[in-house]
């Protein structure tokens, strides 16, 4: 029997209408709060520590540790995401990691390589397509930070953006997709909805920005239901932000407050080409995969192409059979 198709795994018999709507409203709340929370222990200890202001006019640990607070603001949603699932739609948490119910961590290994070229190779490109254009203020001529600057950030960086780059995976390409899947049979809306409120989400900037991500929500979304899990989309997004802070640092540009929104056309013209080459290859190695763990006699649901079936809730079985969660 085929596997329930990702964007379905919140259509089960303990769905109704209403809960997607409820779960989205207890996550807003609930992260906030948290947020508010880190905020103010903060805030209360560096008042304590009479340390000085900075440039939001509170007292702050440093640059460093503001960054690091901004990403676990974020990373905070990760748990409060996976309590929306278990507790208000009545599921396994895991079955927002992928289909088998859980994160496939192997293959998550397997893609980070390839992010991280694919994360380069945009970068190099679209610094290269800048200057090419006539456009000089990449802040690549600056002075280097120095290695012991470097490594501290560094250090701060491969701590938090894990974590942050995985909770905004988990709320859109995870929460998001599914809740929208419970209302739609096909993935081509869910899609769409989290690509849209993932690029809102980061504000306006450029329309260039805006347009590159959606761009990479929509195609973070459709490898994640060709997949039947999020590990694609983690993987490029870990990547993504690793290497652009990790360039920043580089040059001490660490607590700059550009974002993704602020991407010019020459970032977007060649991440339109990254994407679709990272798909492509993330697509070849699942079906790879596929093959050899067929060949070998072992269970294919995970990284198979997902064909539609009804959900449980559409038969009428739908009160002695539930979705196949994997844990």
């Amino acid at each position: 029997m085929t596997a329930v198709q990702y964007h379905r795994l919140a259509r089960t018999p303990a769905h109704r209408w209403w809960k997607p709507l409820l779960g989205t409203l207890f996550l807003l709340v609930s992260g906030a709060a948290l947020m508010v929370f880190l905020l103010g222990v903060s805030t209360v200890a560096a008042l304590l520590a009479g340390r000085p202001e900075n440039a939001d006019g509170l007292p702050s640990f440093g640059p460093r540790a503001d960054l690091a607070l901004a990403f676990l603001s974020i990373a905070v949603l990760l748990p409060v995401t996976l309590l929306a699932a278990r507790w208000i739609q009545r599921r396994p948490a895991g079955t927002l990691s992928s289909v088998t119910g859980r994160l496939r961590w192997r293959w998550l290994f397997t893609l980070l390589p390839v992010a991280l070229v694919a994360v380069v190779v945009l970068m190099a490109g679209g610094l290269a397509l800048s200057a090419a254009t006539g456009v000089s203020d990449s802040g690549l001529g600056e002075e280097l930070a120095g290695w012991g600057s470097f490594a501290l950030s560094m250090l701060v960086l491969v701590l938090v953006v894990p974590p942050q780059a995985a909770a905004e995976e988990y709320v859109t390409r995870g929460w998001l997709l599914q809740a929208t899947g419970a209302w739609f049979r096909r993935p081509e809306v869910p899609i769409a909805v989290q690509a849209l409120v993932f690029a809102a989400a980061h504000g306006w900037g450029t329309p260039w920005g805006f347009a590159d991500l959606f761009v990479f929500g929509a195609v973070a979304g459709w490898l994640t239901v060709r997949t039947g899990g999020l590990e694609a989309a983690i993987a490029l997004h870990v990547a993504n932000n690793l290497v652009s802070a990790a360039l920043a640092a580089a040059f001490g540009q660490l607590t700059v407050d550009e974002t993704a929104a602020d991407m010019p056309w020459q970032f977007f013209a060649v991440d339109l080409m990254v994407l679709a080459a990272y798909a492509f290859v993330v697509v070849r190695l699942a079906d790879r995969r596929r093959r050899t763990d067929a060949g070998a006699g072992a269970d294919t649901d995970a990284l198979a192409p997902a064909e539609p079936r009804p959900s449980p809730q559409d038969t009428p079985l739908a009160l002695a059979t539930d979705i196949r969660p994997g844990s």
